[in-house]
């Protein structure tokens, strides 16, 4: 399963043009609306891709099979379906692969942020004799907060709120 940030604004206007499958279209075959937003479809060595957009954000599902590499035409059939994926990216995010590299590091930096906040916050409680009961259990609802947001990928609320929970102690 990957995750790719998609440009502000995009979502609608695929949507608007006929939804992900109608664009899926243009680059695989066999493709299958799930529903406006999803699509399933396949091609070449990419036997099974499964694609949508959740919370601004491209998630998808690739199941590849490693071309025969003593065949020239395998080979180039390999090579025309990795140029489709790239090129499907492109279009369905709005950002080139070096774009969705740096959104990909951003994204994991925020995760990271957060993870780090409350790994921080937990030891300075084990640690510490002054922090009130009150303070105690506002930062632990704010630790619950974090890792739902964390397990639900929703890596920028989460880094907001760890800012948050920082200034608590600070």
């Amino acid at each position: 399963m990957e995750r790719f940030d998609v440009r502000r604004g995009l979502v609608k206007e695929v949507e608007g043009n006929g939804g992900l499958a109608k664009l899926a279209e243009e680059f695989f075959d066999s493709v299958e609306e799930t529903s406006e937003a999803s699509f399933k479809a396949s091609h070449g060595i990419m036997t099974s891709i499964e694609a949508s957009y959740q919370n601004g954000a491209l998630i998808i599902d690739v199941t590849n099979v490693p071309p025969d590499f003593d065949d020239p035409e395998a080979m180039k059939s390999a090579m025309d379906a990795r140029k489709r994926w790239t090129l499907f990216l492109d279009k369905s995010t709005g950002y080139d692969s070096k774009k969705r590299g740096d959104k990909a590091k951003e994204w994991a930096k925020k995760a990271s942020k957060a993870k780090s906040a409350v790994s921080a916050s937990k030891h300075f409680m084990e640690m510490s004799d002054s922090i009130s009961q009150e303070q105690r259990n506002k930062a632990n609802s704010m630790i619950e907060e974090i890792e739902s947001l964390l397990d639900s990928n929703e890596n920028t609320k989460a880094a907001g709120r760890a800012e948050k929970l920082n200034k608590l102690f600070g």
